[in-house]
């Protein structure tokens, strides 16, 4: 092949290239949308007034109930959307097509039906529930799907769009919430998918969500509507290529179809819970407590990366920084930076004892955010923070874990500051939770919860995780106690080697992606 034919060649794959782009569907951020704003009146709704009486008997402050159990956590979600009366929003950064997603369109369906106005905003990248049924689900007239900077939806055009606006791309919408009538809201890690409710056979997430009622659920539906009514936020028929000319009885006839029954083998298997129960019988077992939002503007996403716009990680340091004794930290995904391993340094020099749960590598989900957080793991030893890395094979020795799970994920998010503060939500400690993405959650005032999270900790996380030390030559140690006894692992503890050179491979990642 001669040298002109080579050059031919390359011109004509630019040339292909730049067609592929030009022809690319452009994503419709400048469209005009429809103000949404949430449904204040909702006093005399059975949420509303049970509400007022619980917030009068406790001092005008919210109600705070953990869901640390997935049937907790989807059980809660589905009777609240099953005495909904005005209003529902969702906020997630995914939903699948899986029995979590269709169980939850199907609750949203009905609330719908009785009139209940359903507004449900999704970040783009992860979701996998399919256009066409999101695009049936907005035709209902109570219902309204957005997503969140979106990019062209399906095909090679997609991929295109990524690689041309990666920098504007890559930034998410992370938050996660479910608000109904403005008076009751979920709020933590959870996404809409099977693995956060241990539905998924074989693994299980560890995550965390706290139920909240009163003054601070009126502040959650504040945040929401600065993400829906933001110029990144596009209704769903603005962006889905594939239009449909099905009707909403399709949708509800396939999900019918698709359920099998698993809406009531679900519904019933939460309807064991205790909580459930408490709420179906309007006793909201919560703790009285004072709590805020800690959010993101939605213009983080828009606006150049910088310490200015990290809103949320900056209130939470001024809390990190008013600490007085101890501070634990439960975060799946954990790569600190230089600057993160020095604040860990200040903390400890100043008498603070610090914590730290995170994923080992078998745990991770996430590989190449193992390999970002391995570069630091020693210098956070030597700053003096006690480490530890959940057991992927800890899932039988958890509370409420899945019959027949075989690993365990953790996904927590939260932390727990001097017996006094919990905060809960969707923030990781890694540069794309903190610089990137958008991110939400709630700071609570209450020792009760703080306790009842803290109680009897150093044995609890001996059960579930392994201490990460370094020996007296400055190599790593994996120390845990099992079946009483205690082990010592001088290597990735329960990786293959073929994932321990994938973490090894992936240090090549930017660190800022991770």
């Amino acid at each position: 092949m001669s040298i002109a034919h080579h050059r031919f060649c390359r011109i004509a794959i630019l040339l292909l290239a730049s067609a592929l782009f030009s022809g690319c569907a452009t994503v419709p951020f400048d469209q005009p949308k429809t103000h949404s704003e949430t449904i204040t009146d909702t006093a005399d709704t059975r949420l509303g007034k049970g509400v007022h009486e619980w917030t009068s008997e406790n001092g005008g402050l919210s109600g705070i109930y953990p869901l640390s159990q997935g049937m907790d956590a989807l059980g809660a979600r589905l009777r609240l959307a099953e005495i909904a009366e005005r209003s529902i929003d969702l906020q997630y950064f995914l939903m699948k097509d899986d029995t979590a997603g269709l169980v939850m369109m199907n609750a949203l369906l009905k609330a719908a039906d009785r009139g209940v106005r359903v507004r449900f905003l999704l970040d783009d990248i992860f979701t996998t529930s399919a256009d066409r049924n999101l695009l049936l689900l907005n035709q209902h007239p109570n219902i309204e799907v957005r997503l969140f900077n979106p990019v062209s939806r399906r095909g090679i055009s997609s991929k295109l769009n990524f690689v041309g606006d990666f920098r504007q791309a890559n930034r998410r919408m992370h938050n996660k919430s479910f608000t109904v009538d403005n008076q009751i809201s979920i709020v933590g890690g959870r996404n809409i998918a099977d693995e956060y409710f241990q539905l998924k056979e074989g693994s299980v997430f560890v995550d965390f969500d706290v139920l909240a009622m009163g003054p601070v659920a009126a502040e959650i539906s504040q945040s929401f509507d600065e993400f829906c009514n933001h110029s990144r936020a596009v209704p769903m028929e603005q962006v889905a290529d594939n239009k449909t000319n099905e009707d909403l009885e399709t949708v509800r006839a396939d999900i019918a179809e698709e359920f099998d029954g698993a809406y009531d083998e679900v519904y019933g298997r939460a309807l064991e819970s205790q909580l459930l129960q408490d709420l179906i019988a309007s006793r909201e077992p919560a703790f009285p407590a004072y709590a805020v939002v800690l959010s993101d503007s939605p213009d983080k996403l828009i606006n150049d990366i910088g310490e200015e716009h990290m809103q949320l990680a900056n209130d939470l340091l001024d809390v990190l920084h008013s600490a007085r004794e101890e501070i634990i930290f439960i975060t799946p995904y954990y790569v600190p930076g230089k600057d993160g391993v020095e604040i860990m340094r200040q903390l400890v020099d100043k008498g603070i004892r610090v914590i730290i749960l995170t994923n080992s590598l078998a745990s991770n989900n996430h590989t190449p955010v193992h390999s970002g957080y391995a570069r630091y793991r020693k210098d956070v030893i030597r700053a003096g923070v006690e480490l530890y890395e959940a057991r992927a094979n800890a899932a039988s020795e958890t509370r409420g874990a899945v019959e027949g799970v075989d690993a365990m994920t953790l996904h927590t998010k939260a932390f727990l500051i001097d017996d006094r503060y919990l905060f809960v939500g969707s923030l990781n400690l890694d540069p794309r939770s903190i610089e990137i993405n958008a991110e939400m959650g709630l700071l609570i005032d209450s020792p009760e919860i703080v306790s009842a999270f803290t109680d009897r900790a150093d044995e609890r996380l001996s059960n579930i995780a392994y201490r990460v030390l370094l020996n007296d030559k400055g190599q790593l140690e994996w120390h845990a106690r099992i079946n009483g006894e205690d082990v010592v692992e001088t290597h990735e503890p329960l990786a293959s080697p073929w994932l321990r050179f994938k973490a090894w491979f992936m240090k090549i990642a930017p660190e800022s992606q991770l």
